[in-house]
C-alpha cells in the first residue's frame, strides 16, 4: 500500500510540472499580447522614422543618441531587425499572431487552431516579403533583406516574369487552402438581385395611396402644365408643397364630401403632422420633379473666366542658380563645423521665393543645437532671414530655408487653373498659393473651421483676403455662399459693393453691405448669433448634425419649407482690422466673436479674422482657442510670431506674399498667389452685370441698446423704478445697466430697458459701446426740477 501511494504521489507531480494552471495562462497570454503589440507598435513607428533613428542601430546602450521610435532604442532595433533586416512590413502579421496567441490563451480558448493559423500566417509573410522584393531598391522597408535576397536568386534563375508566375501560384495556394476561395465564389457575388429591384419591389401601388397623396400629386400636376405656358422653371422646379389656400381648400373639399361616409379619411386628414406627410411623398415628389436646384433661380449664371487673371509668373518660373546653391550649401556647412557639428547629408530643394535646405547632422548632435545656431547661419549667407525647421515633419531632416535672390511671383490664375484647384472636392475650396516644392496648396475653408491672419503693414495681408474670396467667387455659386464684409478702413472691401445682391449678406433696411461703422459691426455680429440659433433649431427639428446632411435632406425634398425650413448657404464673415474693432468696442465685438467661433461651424458660419498687430490684448486667449487655422505673414517681432502661430519664425519671412500656414500641426511656408486691385475688379464687374436676386440675403434683424430708447418715449410705460434708478445714476454719476443690477437687484434685461428710458428722458447720453453711458444731469436738484417739468 506505501508503495502504491508513494507511485500516485510521484505521478501527480510529474503531471502538475507539464500542465498550466488557469491564473498561469491569464499571466502568460497577458505577457505575449502586450509583447505582440508593443512589437506592432515599434513597426508601426519604424515606419516614419527608420531614416532618422539609422544613427541609433548599433548604440543601444548609448543615451545620448535619442530614438524618434514611440518605443525609443528598444522600438527601433526592433523594427531594424524585423523590417530592414527581415521581412519587411510583412513582419505587422508577426506581431499580430503573437497577439492572437496571448488573446487565445488569456480567454482559455481551443488551441487547436493556433498552429493551423501560425502555419499560414508564416507562410503569408513569406509570400508578401517575396512579392514587395520586387520594390526594394526604390523602398527598402517594403520587403525587407530577406525579401530583396530571396527575390533576387529567384529572378537570376527563373527571371522576372518566372518570379512573378510563382508567387502569384504560391498566394493562389493560400487563397483556395486556407481563405477557401473558389470562381464560383467569386461569380456568385455579380448573381445577387440589384438594389434597384429591391427598392422597385417597395414601390407602394396606386391604389394604396390616401386621398390626400392623390391630391397632391394632381395639384403638382396642374402647377407642371401652367409652368409650360409661362417658362418659369425656377418656380416649376423649385416648388415643394402646396401654398396654404391651396391646401385648406383641399382640406374643405374633403370634408364635405366626407360627412357621410369618409369619417375616419377625414379624421386622419385633420391629424397627419405636415413633415410626416412630406416625408412619405417625398420620394413621389423627387421622381417627378427632381432634387430641388437652389441655383435654378440664377440659372444662367456664369462664373468669371481665368482670363480676367493676369499671368504675372509668365518667364517668371522657377530658375535654378547653381553657383548660388553651391555657395549656400558650403557657407552652411562650414558653419555648422565652426561649432563643431558634422554633416552627413545635405541637399537643396528649389522653390520660388525660398530654397529648402535638408541636412541629415552626425549621430550624436542634438537638434536644439543647431536649432540656435539660427542667427549665425543667416550672418553666413548674408540673407534677410532664414527659418530652422527641426525637424521636418515626416522625414527625419533638419530644414534650413534660405530666400531666394531672386524670387518669383506667384499669379492667382497659376493657382486657379491648376488642377488641384479646379477638381477640389471641397465645401469651400481656398487656393493660397505655392509651397516650397512649387504644388499649389488648396485647403478647404468649411474644415478649418475659422481662420485668424495676421501681418504687418504691406506684407500681403489684404492681398490674402482678396486671395480667399476671389478664390470662393471661381468655385461658389451665389445660393451657395453669402459673404458679411466688415472694413473699417473703410477701403479694402469696396470693390465688392458691385456683387452685393450676388454674393453679400446684410441687415435689414441698412444702405450699404460693407460694413464700416463699429456699431453695425456690432449688431451685425449679434445678427448672425441669432441666425446661427436659428439654424441649429432647424438642424434640431430636421434630425440632422450639420449643414451638409441638412441641405442634402432639403434637396431631396424631406423638409417642408411651411415648417421654416429652407436651404442654408454657406456664410462667410470677414474682418479685416479687427485690432480696431477691439480698441472701439471691445467685449461688445470679442463676446459674440467667441460665441461664433465656439457653435457656428457645425450650421455653415465661419470666421476670417484678420489684423496688423497681433498683440495679446486683440488676440485673446478665447479667440485663439477658437481658432486652430492661422496664417502669419512677415511680423515685427518674435513675440508677434508666438501670439499669432504659437510658434517662431514670423519675424524672418521675407514680405511680399511669404507667409506661415498652419491648421494645429505643424508650420508650413507658402508663398500667398498675387491678385491685383485691377483683377478684382474685372471679377466683380463681370459678376455684377449678371441678373441678381432682387436684394441682398437678409440677415435676421437685431434691435440694438442705442435702437430701443426711441420705441419706449412713453411716460406711461416708464418701469415703476424709473425714478429710483434715476436717482441711483445721478448719486453716482455713471449711467450703466450694471450699476442698476446691483443698486437695484434687477435682472440685466430690465436694467437694459430702464438706462433706454433715462436715454429718452435726457438723464444720461446714448450708448458708446463698452464704456458707461454719459449722466446728463449734474445733481439731485437738476434732475427733480426735470422730473417735475415733464
Amino acid at each position: 500500500m506505501a508503495r502504491t501511494k508513494k507511485t500516485k504521489t510521484k505521478s501527480k507531480s510529474k503531471s502538475s510540472f507539464f500542465s498550466i494552471t488557469q491564473r498561469q495562462k491569464i499571466v502568460l497570454g497577458s505577457f505575449f499580447f502586450f509583447v505582440g503589440l508593443a512589437l506592432f507598435i515599434s513597426f508601426a513607428s519604424f515606419i516614419w522614422t527608420w531614416q532618422a533613428d539609422q544613427s541609433t542601430i548599433g548604440h543601444f546602450f548609448n543615451r545620448d543618441i535619442p530614438s524618434k521610435n514611440l518605443l525609443s532604442k528598444f522600438g527601433a532595433t526592433l523594427g531594424y531587425f524585423f523590417i530592414y533586416k527581415g521581412i519587411g512590413i510583412a513582419a505587422f502579421n508577426f506581431s499580430v499572431l503573437v497577439m492572437m496567441s496571448g488573446l487565445n490563451m488569456f480567454l482559455n480558448l481551443k488551441q487547436s487552431q493556433l498552429a493551423n493559423r501560425w502555419f499560414w500566417g508564416l507562410y503569408l509573410m513569406l509570400v508578401l516579403s517575396l512579392g514587395f522584393g520586387f520594390f526594394a531598391d526604390s523602398y527598402p522597408i517594403l520587403g525587407g533583406m530577406i525579401g530583396y535576397e530571396v527575390n533576387d536568386i529567384a529572378v537570376d534563375f527563373i527571371g522576372k516574369t518566372g518570379t512573378i508566375l510563382a508567387i502569384s501560384f504560391l498566394f493562389i495556394i493560400y487563397l483556395v487552402v486556407r481563405l477557401k476561395v473558389t470562381p464560383q465564389h467569386v461569380a456568385n457575388l455579380f448573381k445577387s438581385k440589384s438594389v434597384a429591384e429591391d427598392l422597385n419591389d417597395l414601390k407602394p401601388k396606386p391604389e394604396e395611396k390616401d386621398i390626400e397623396e392623390l391630391q397632391v400629386e394632381s395639384n403638382f400636376t396642374e402647377k407642371d402644365n401652367s409652368s409650360a405656358e409661362t417658362d418659369n422653371d425656377a418656380d416649376i422646379e423649385n416648388s415643394f408643397v402646396l401654398n396654404n389656400n391651396k391646401k385648406d381648400q383641399t382640406k374643405n373639399e374633403q370634408t364635405k364630401t366626407s360627412n357621410s361616409d369618409s369619417d375616419d379619411v377625414k379624421m386622419e386628414v385633420e391629424t397627419t403632422n405636415e413633415d410626416e406627410e412630406v416625408d412619405e411623398k417625398s420620394q413621389k415628389i423627387v421622381e417627378n420633379f427632381g432634387e430641388f436646384d437652389p441655383t435654378l433661380e440664377l440659372k444662367n449664371f456664369k462664373f468669371p473666366g481665368l482670363d480676367l487673371l493676369n499671368d504675372y509668373s509668365e518667364g517668371t518660373g522657377i530658375t535654378i542658380n547653381e553657383k548660388e546653391l553651391e555657395q549656400n550649401k558650403n557657407k552652411i556647412v562650414e558653419t555648422l563645423n565652426n561649432y563643431k557639428i558634422g554633416i552627413a547629408q545635405i541637399k537643396a530643394t528649389v522653390g520660388l521665393t525660398v530654397t529648402l535646405y535638408e541636412i541629415i547632422p552626425d549621430a550624436g548632435i542634438r537638434i536644439s543645437k543647431i536649432k540656435n545656431l539660427e542667427d549665425d547661419i543667416a550672418l553666413s549667407l548674408s540673407a534677410l532671414g532664414i527659418r530652422i525647421i527641426a525637424p521636418i515633419p515626416g522625414k527625419g531632416t533638419i530644414g534650413i530655408e534660405v530666400p531666394s535672390q531672386k524670387p518669383s511671383i506667384v499669379s492667382m490664375k497659376s493657382v486657379a487653373t491648376s488642377s488641384k484647384f479646379q477638381n477640389a472636392e471641397m465645401a469651400l475650396p481656398i487656393a493660397f498659393g505655392k509651397n516650397i516644392s512649387n504644388e499649389t496648396f488648396v485647403v478647404d475653408l468649411a474644415k478649418m473651421p475659422h481662420l485668424l491672419m495676421a501681418g504687418a503693414t504691406g506684407q500681403g495681408k489684404s492681398v490674402g483676403l482678396n486671395v480667399i474670396l476671389t478664390s470662393l467667387l471661381y468655385q461658389k455659386h451665389p445660393a451657395e455662399v453669402k459673404f458679411v464684409l466688415v472694413d473699417p478702413k473703410k477701403v479694402e472691401l469696396t470693390l465688392f459693393n458691385k456683387i452685393e445682391r450676388h454674393y453679400l449678406a446684410k441687415l435689414p433696411d441698412t444702405e450699404d453691405a460693407i460694413i464700416t461703422d463699429n456699431t453695425k459691426v456690432i449688431n451685425t455680429l449679434n445678427s448672425l448669433c441669432i441666425e446661427m440659433d436659428a439654424r441649429y433649431e432647424l438642424l434640431k427639428k430636421a434630425m440632422v448634425r450639420n449643414i451638409k446632411e441638412y441641405n442634402a435632406k432639403f434637396k431631396a425634398r424631406k423638409l417642408n419649407p411651411e415648417n421654416g425650413h429652407r436651404f442654408l448657404p454657406y456664410i462667410v464673415l470677414v474682418v479685416d482690422e479687427f485690432a480696431d474693432l477691439i480698441m472701439t468696442a471691445g467685449k461688445e465685438v470679442e463676446t459674440p466673436i467667441a460665441r461664433l467661433a465656439q457653435l457656428a461651424r457645425a450650421i455653415g458660419i465661419h470666421l476670417i479674422i484678420a489684423t496688423q498687430r497681433p498683440s495679446v490684448n486683440v488676440i485673446t486667449g478665447m479667440i485663439k482657442a477658437n481658432f486652430p487655422a492661422r496664417i502669419a505673414f512677415r511680423v515685427t517681432s518674435k513675440i508677434d510670431s508666438r501670439t499669432i502661430l504659437d510658434a517662431g519664425g514670423a519675424d524672418q519671412l521675407i514680405g511680399r506674399g511669404d507667409m506661415l500656414f498652419t491648421q494645429g500641426n505643424e508650420v508650413i511656408r507658402l508663398q500667398c498667389a498675387f491678385v491685383d486691385t485691377p483683377e478684382v475688379e474685372k471679377i466683380t464687374d463681370f459678376i455684377g452685370s449678371q441678373k441678381a436676386y432682387p436684394e441682398a440675403y437678409q440677415l435676421p434683424e437685431y434691435v440694438g441698446e442705442e435702437s430701443k430708447s426711441a420705441l419706449e418715449d412713453s411716460i406711461e410705460d416708464r418701469d415703476k423704478l424709473f425714478n429710483d434708478a434715476a436717482e441711483v445714476i445721478v448719486t453716482a454719476q455713471q449711467g450703466s445697466a450694471s450699476l442698476l443690477q446691483r443698486k437695484l437687484k434687477l435682472g440685466y434685461n430690465r436694467a437694459g430697458r430702464i438706462i433706454d428710458q433715462l436715454e429718452v428722458a435726457g438723464i444720461v447720453g446714448p450708448f458708446e459701446g463698452s464704456k458707461a453711458r454719459q449722466v446728463l444731469v449734474s445733481d439731485m436738484n437738476a434732475l427733480n426740477e426735470l422730473l417735475k417739468n415733464e
